[in-house]
């Protein structure tokens, strides 16, 4: 990306509009300053040291994936879950993204609740390893809860375990049927590409 040059307030905003709303993710970092003219610059390259950082730089979620390869290796180990199967989890779960916090409270990679943290001894759910651990113990708890079949397991992973149970299979709740779909269609990309 070359340097952009805006000469009003309002062009900038077009600016930050495209660049978050952008389909490709951001990979770079965005760099900003406002000369003595009032006109904006944006660039990717720092080439002056008037430029302050204004967009963080993002991974995209194959540098995650090779980021916690290892702890997710060690977790399949530790609690007999196909690394292929954490990882659609945690895809379909959160991107990868280690601080992501959903609007019902659920944290980190594995999207852990409050609750389950505690339960499997999570102390800081945005601590990926931590996260992970916590996440897959809890599946192989509900992998074992239901015979090892990964659809209802998920469902559970989702909905909780009563509910799985109450409905006797996957509940008909748009989301729970939607999130089973998303990460079993992970798993099956994941197993294809080891293969």
């Amino acid at each position: 990306m070359k340097t952009i040059l805006i000469g009003r307030w309002w062009g900038a905003s077009i600016v930050l509009l495209l660049l978050l709303t952008a389909h490709a993710p951001l990979h770079a970092e965005i760099y900003r300053f406002v000369d003595k003219n009032g006109v904006w610059h944006f660039t990717n390259i720092k080439t002056d040291s008037r430029y302050r950082l204004f967009i963080p730089g993002r991974k995209s979620a194959s540098d995650y994936l090779n980021e916690y390869q290892g702890i997710i290796q060690q977790a399949s180990t530790r609690f007999g879950i196909e690394p292929q199967f954490i990882q659609a989890i945690i895809k379909a779960e959160s991107g990868f993204d280690p601080q992501a916090v959903s609007s019902k409270g659920a944290q980190g990679l594995m999207q852990l609740m409050p609750g389950t943290a505690d339960d499997m001894a999570v102390v800081d759910p945005l601590d990926p390893e931590e996260n992970i651990f916590g996440g897959v113990r809890y599946m192989s708890l509900l992998l074992k809860r239901f015979k090892n079949d990964k659809v209802l397991a998920l469902a559970a992973y989702n909905a909780g375990p009563d509910t799985v149970e109450s409905f006797n299979g996957v509940p008909p709740f748009p989301e729970t049927r939607t999130f089973v779909k998303r990460v079993m269609w992970f798993y099956e990309s994941y197993r294809l590409a080891t293969e």
